[in-house]
């Protein structure tokens, strides 16, 4: 269940760093969220850990059977928010497919360009894709 758990949390954490700026102010309070909830695993076992590359949780994982249930809470709790962020952004690419194609092909993904793009041609793209926009944009 923790490998699982940790797997979910590196893959979903780099889907979501290059998706969009949106996501950056829930992203810092994630992080917040976790650093409070597993402070003690951190000072203990990952106190010398450079930060980046996944290594803290690399860190948290070759302890695992030492975290207490506070830490595993926060990290569950993030992995599920994560998921709730990638499963949107999965609804908005699916029933924007072909105005993405359409008008913002050339557009790199990332930072919000995509979604930037999609506002900028609001008046063409489809019906769908407008409200799949604005269902994620609500929650």
């Amino acid at each position: 269940m923790k490998q699982k758990l940790f797997t979910l949390i590196g893959v979903l954490s780099l889907a979501l760093v290059m998706a969009t700026p949106t996501f950056a102010g829930k992203g810092e309070e994630l992080i917040e969220s976790v650093a409070k909830g597993c402070d003690k695993e951190f000072k203990t076992y990952c106190k010398d850990v450079t930060p980046g590359e996944g290594r803290i949780l690399a860190c948290l994982y070759a302890h695992g059977d030492k975290i207490s249930s506070q830490c595993e809470y926060a990290l569950y709790d993030a992995a599920v928010q994560l998921e709730r962020f990638v499963a949107a952004l999965t609804y908005v690419a699916n029933e924007c497919e072909e105005d993405l194609e359409k008008y913002c092909s050339g557009t790199q993904p990332g930072e919000g360009r995509l979604l930037a793009c999609l506002d900028k041609n609001k008046k063409k793209v489809s019906k769908r894709c407008k409200q799949a926009v604005k269902d994620v944009s609500a929650k």
